[in-house]
Formats: structure tokens, sequence, C-alpha cells
């Protein structure tokens, strides 16, 4: 049954190859969840072992004990850009785990202006109304631990939900698929790959909407969108290994390979492939406190001057963990390194267990 799942997800992503694709579709996915993950500049695909691992590497669900939620909120943009997260998970059994998450990226309250002029050419505000463009993805994760020792497996079944308020709408469906590997020496290794069947976006466009915009700019907008997107695979491999310092002190080190089949402004890009690394470090006092910091985003971007400059996006993050309670800072892109404006990202992290004794 195994062996027929698996040929089912590979005939599905080799048959969408042959389909058009986009480079930066659904990129709301992409950005990160757990201010924790982010301080490490989302190094942790080898590592992660709690909640959030339903988002970075669904096999890591398995390193938990009890039930776990995670709460996180972001602004972008100046505040014009809200990003929502939560998740609950919880272990099945000593080698299996279940995971619920749900990620809202949403710009709310933006003007309507196409029927500010009305059929006798005037101006009337009345008519200006207000609507939300929004992202949602709903993901249901299971992992596994194999007979292997220190292997494990997980795997998301993704819908997404995309919608321009009344003008247009979609679904999409996708997999992911994650295996985690840690040895006798602490050393961990992971591999996440993201849709790895391709998730399509089926729209659905307004034509009685789109009729009011389609002669704004004369000679643009004749013609109706595609309605059909695919994104196409990603795969990120990691590696990790914690350092006890002192008895109090640790310090966790790890990096992350992040590979996207299309040609982007990532620093190595072919016609074939993008690769970009990013790193970070966690320093741990007494599993209480931790403080941390990453690199990543490393970009080609192109200046005014016509030249191209490697650009990257520094993060910082601070964390506190007290009997199952758990609240994550970081700050992302410190010294506006990259185009992209810094952003203040919160977290929490509730162990269940703590209510039960």
């Amino acid at each position: 049954m195994t062996k027929k799942i698996l040929y089912i997800l590979l005939s599905v992503g080799c048959v969408s190859y042959g389909q058009t694709a986009r480079k930066y579709s659904n990129e709301f996915l992409n950005i990160g969840v757990d201010a924790a993950a982010l301080g490490m500049g989302n190094s942790v695909i080898a590592q992660t072992n709690d909640v959030n691992s339903a988002y970075w590497n669904p096999s890591g669900l398995v390193n938990l004990e009890s039930k776990q939620i995670s709460l996180m909120h972001a602004s972008y943009f100046a505040n014009i850009a809200q990003y929502d997260y939560a998740a609950f998970a919880m272990p099945i059994d000593d080698k299996s785990a279940v995971a619920l998450s749900m990620i809202r990226f949403g710009v709310d309250d933006i003007l309507n202006t196409t029927e500010l002029i009305d059929q006798n050419g005037n101006i009337d505000y009345n008519r200006i109304s207000l609507f939300s463009t929004a992202d949602y993805a709903f993901t249901a994760s299971y992992a596994r631990k194999l007979n292997v020792e220190g292997l494990s497996v997980g795997a998301n079944a993704k819908v997404v939900r995309r919608i321009i308020g009344k003008f247009a709408n979609s679904w999409g469906f996708g997999f992911d698929v994650g295996m985690q590997y840690k040895t006798a020496s602490d050393w961990q290794f992971g591999a996440m790959v993201r849709d790895i069947t391709t998730t399509y976006n089926t729209w659905s466009i307004n034509k009685k909407e789109f009729d009011k915009i389609k002669d704004a700019v004369p000679g643009q907008n004749q013609d109706l969108p595609e309605t059909t997107e695919i994104t196409l695979p990603k795969l990120q491999l990691g590696a990790a290994k914690n350092f006890g310092l002192t008895e109090d002190l640790s310090l966790m080190a790890a990096m992350v390979l992040h590979t996207e089949f299309a040609q982007t402004n990532a620093v190595v890009s072919t016609k074939g492939f993008s690769l970009q690394p990013s790193a970070g470090v966690e320093f741990g006092y007494a599993k209480m406190v931790f403080v941390r910091g990453g690199v990543g985003n490393f970009q080609n971007e192109l200046q005014i001057d016509v030249n191209e400059k490697v650009t990257f996006q520094p993060n910082l993050g601070l964390g506190f963990r007290y009997k199952g309670i758990q609240i994550d800072y970081a700050l992302t892109n410190i010294g506006e390194q990259s185009a992209a404006l810094y952003s203040n990202i919160f977290s929490l992290k509730l162990d269940l267990s703590i209510f039960s004794k």
C-alpha cells in the first residue's frame, strides 16, 4: 500500500510539470511560523520537535510527549498586512503523532472605488466600499517513527483558500513530506519537500466585477486572468547539533539549504534550480532562557545602477520557557540588509499537560 501511495504522489507531480507553473505561487506559505524558528533564520528543518513541526517538518511531531498548542501574530508592510497562525498537536502513541494548523495572511479594509463614478459621470463617495484580500492554509499532519533507530517520517495534507473580495477566489490542494534522523552522537539531519505533488490553485473570477475595471486603463486588462496556478516543489535539507557547554548552558547550531526548482533571485540560480543557505544559533540557559540569531534569504538584487548586489536577512530572537509555557520574540531583517522591512514577531507555545497536574 505504501508503494502504491508513493507511486501515485510521484505520478501526479510528474504530470504537473507539463503545465504552466509560477515561480512565486502561494508565497505566503514560505514566510514561516514560530518566533523561535524565525529568530534562527528559518534553520530548524533538522531539529524541530514540537507542535510547530507541523509547518517546518512534520516528522518532528513524533517527539511530542503531550498535547501542545501554538499561536503567532505578525504584521508586515508597516502594519498593512496581518499574519496569523494557530496549531494543535498531540501524540497518538509512543511512535506516532498528529497535528492541525491554520495560517491566515491578509490585508483588510481596502477601498473599492470601482463604483465611485455613477452612470451620469458624477463622483459619489458613498459608493465606495471596503473589501479584504486574504490567503488561508489549513493543514492536517501525521508523523511516525520507523523501525530504524532515530528515523522518523511525516506528511502534510493542505487545503489553500485565497479570496480577493468579491472579485475572485480560489481553492488549492497539496502535500508535503518530511524526514528526520538523529545519530548516536546527537547530530540531527532533516529533509522537507514542500508541495511534493505540486499544489494546484483553481481560481473563479467574478466576470461582472471584472468588467468594471477592464476599461480603467485603455487597452489594458481586456482578458480574464489565468484561472490555474501551480506551485512547484521545494526541497530543504538541514543539519543541526546541540552542544552542551556546561550543565546549564547549551548551544544549538543549525543550517539549511533551500532549493527551488525554478530560476529565481537566489544567490545561486540556474534555469533548472535555485539555491540559498540559511544558518542559525540558539544559546540556552537552564532550558529556560534562550537567545537566538540567524541569517538567510540570500538574494541577488538589481540596484538602480543596474548592478546586482547580494543581500540577506539577519534575525535576532529571545525566548522564555517556564512550566510548559513558552513565549518567543523575533526581530527579523535587522539592519535593512534586504529590501524587506523588519518585523516584530511574537509567538506563544503551551504544553497542555500543565493543566492535568
